[in-house]
């Protein structure tokens, strides 16, 4: 079983080595030195952790690029625990990359 800190040392050997947040204007580098809307980035991938005995242990890695080619990581919790702020921004992110998936 991989764990989120061996994922994150996954992810950043494949060059997603910036480390994201949310905040209140949108996503930002871990210096806010570069800022995105939803429209802005795109989820390459997200893996799901499931603490076997505690659920407090729930969270979600996600890997992102953005369109200014930076690559990096965010983490947040979900179910209860969850971030408000990052779950409505990634919420927003999905809507967006649903809307231009092209139907066959």
């Amino acid at each position: 079983m991989t764990t989120l800190s061996e994922c994150i040392k996954i992810a950043i050997s494949r060059g997603f080595a910036e480390n994201f947040k949310v905040n209140a204007v949108g996503l930002t580098t871990e210096d806010e030195t570069s800022v995105y809307a939803p429209q802005d980035i795109r989820i390459s991938n997200f893996y799901r952790f499931e603490g076997n005995s505690n659920t407090d242990d729930n969270s979600i890695l996600y890997m992102i690029e953005t369109d200014d080619r930076k690559k990096g990581t965010l983490v947040d919790a979900y179910g209860v625990y969850a971030d408000t702020k990052i779950s409505n921004f990634i919420r927003q992110v999905t809507d967006i990359q649903k809307s231009h998936q092209i139907v066959f």
